[in-house]
């Protein structure tokens, strides 16, 4: 932690992680400048209190990079190619992020990280690692990109047993120097492109968090991507590859046998035994792709030696955070399900596959995204579909290519009110036995302010419905 004492160092970014690590390094005696294009009330507030505790902050300018710095510590949303950092290369400065700064405080004696990130599911599977790494007594935190930041949880006073960490593609690229106990890719699929510049990139970043794996590297079986990066990785003699998947498992995988989740990597004859640790049932929701993060969860604390009791108990106690796949309620014997979480075409399927007949209510930002695959795919368990927010027609159009016979209701308006007239449509289109499922595929900036304030308004709307007070008080 020395090494950064009197050194001038730039924070790119008033965010939470970028306020976490200006104080962090101030307090470690460096000679700190937070830098923020925005010159709003907020980034004033931060600055100000910032002064207090030895921080220069320059705001409305994210370009410029302050006279004599030594090091840059980017936030995760900045882009590779911002001026700032162009400028820091053309200086000899090196530019690292939140999560890089984190990992070299922890030091030599800092508790293991169990890392995830992908695609789609990392909050979740952090979350269930966090609960079955507690079901076993350890202390220890879901952190990351998730929570509280990483450079404060390792200079926190109490130490702890192991870390949960989730890590964005963002925070994946700026970290060179990260090498985890063991770590997982969930799944891989086109996102933040316009970041990256193509999948390539992306995927390469994603990759990054394998290198230097001590134990096991944990891939999705039903995703070659992933184990394309496993193969790719340079790790610690004698890490492991373990796949999970949702079938019976090969040799070094967690699979699923009868509805078990078992295991096949972490025994002591893997080739002739397995040993199971929870049951589908265990799982909320059970849903294929949520028992998908729950055996990646598992493969990680079990590479840390947990045992299998633990998993199940964890399992159990995990419950999912507000807008994944959440039941809001069921009314007139139709089932109404908020993912308003799933703001890809990549999360919006694996939600759509896990019900047998759905009135699909989606649309909104489609940051470039198409959705003929999606559609193609989830076409025969597809009773209607409502179409809301700004790109809406780009979904009507793939549905009008693959899915023809399927009623769709697109309502020509971007209010926030029209999402109770989306939940009414699809109300009436539902028929007993139905899921009304809101996975919207989409961003949700159009018309709200976030995907939690889009998950409330369904959610509202569906108590809304007539009968829902009478199908409250019948369950």
């Amino acid at each position: 932690m020395s090494t950064f004492a009197g050194r001038r160092i730039t924070v790119a970014g008033l965010g939470v992680s970028g306020v976490s690590a200006a104080r962090a390094l101030a307090r470690l005696g460096a000679h700190v400048t937070v830098v923020d294009g925005g010159d709003g009330e907020r980034q004033r507030t931060l600055a100000a209190g910032l002064a207090g505790e030895g921080v220069a902050a320059v705001l409305g300018d994210g370009r410029t990079l302050p006279a004599r710095t030594e090091l840059v510590v980017t936030s995760p949303g900045w882009r590779p190619d911002s001026p700032l950092f162009a400028a820091a290369g053309a200086a000899g400065v090196e530019v690292i992020g939140d999560v890089e700064l984190a990992w070299r405080l922890r030091g030599a004696g800092g508790p293991p990280w169990l890392a995830v990130t992908g695609t789609n599911g990392k909050t979740t599977t952090v979350r269930m690692l966090a609960a079955i790494l507690t079901a076993a007594g350890l202390r220890t935190a879901a952190v990351g990109n998730i929570g509280t930041p990483l450079v404060d949880v390792v200079l926190d006073e109490r130490p702890y047993d192991v870390l949960a960490v989730e890590l964005s593609s963002y925070q994946l690229h700026w970290a060179p120097s990260l090498r985890a106990h063991s770590a997982a890719v969930l799944n891989l699929a086109p996102d933040h492109l316009d970041w990256h510049g193509s999948m390539e990139s992306y995927a390469a970043d994603k990759g990054r968090i394998y290198e230097g794996n001590r134990v096991a590297c944990v891939y999705n079986a039903a995703d070659p991507a992933t184990e394309t990066l496993v193969r790719k990785a340079d790790v610690t003699e004698g890490c492991r590859a373990v796949g999970f998947t949702l079938g019976p498992p090969a040799l070094s995988q967690l699979g699923v046998v009868d509805g078990v989740l078992v295991d096949r990597a972490f025994v002591p004859d893997r080739r002739t035994h397995a040993q199971e640790l929870a049951e589908i049932g265990d799982i909320d929701p059970p849903a294929p792709h949520n028992v998908a993060n729950a055996l990646a969860a598992a493969a990680l604390a079990r590479a840390y030696g947990v045992p299998p009791a633990a998993v199940r108990d964890g399992l159990r106690a995990f419950r999912p955070d507000a807008h994944r796949i959440q039941h809001v309620a069921d009314v007139a014997g139709v089932a109404f399900v908020d993912d308003s979480k799933a703001t890809n075409t990549h999360a919006a399927e694996a939600s759509l596959a896990a019900y047998p007949s759905v009135v699909w209510i989606a649309g909104g930002l489609a940051k470039g995204a198409t959705f003929d695959d999606l559609v193609r795919r989830a076409a025969p368990r597809l009773r209607g579909a409502v179409l809301i927010g700004a790109d809406r027609a780009l979904v009507a159009e793939a549905l009008a290519r693959h899915a023809p016979d399927v009623p769709v209701v697109a309502l020509d308006r971007t209010d926030t009110g029209a999402m109770a007239a989306a939940v009414a449509e699809a109300a009436r289109l539902a028929r007993a036995g139905d899921t009304v499922l809101m996975a919207p595929a989409c961003a949700s900036m159009d018309m709200f302010t976030n995907y939690n304030e889009r998950g409330d308004a369904f959610a509202a709307a569906v108590r809304e419905l007539p009968g829902h007070g009478r199908a409250e008080n019948e369950q």
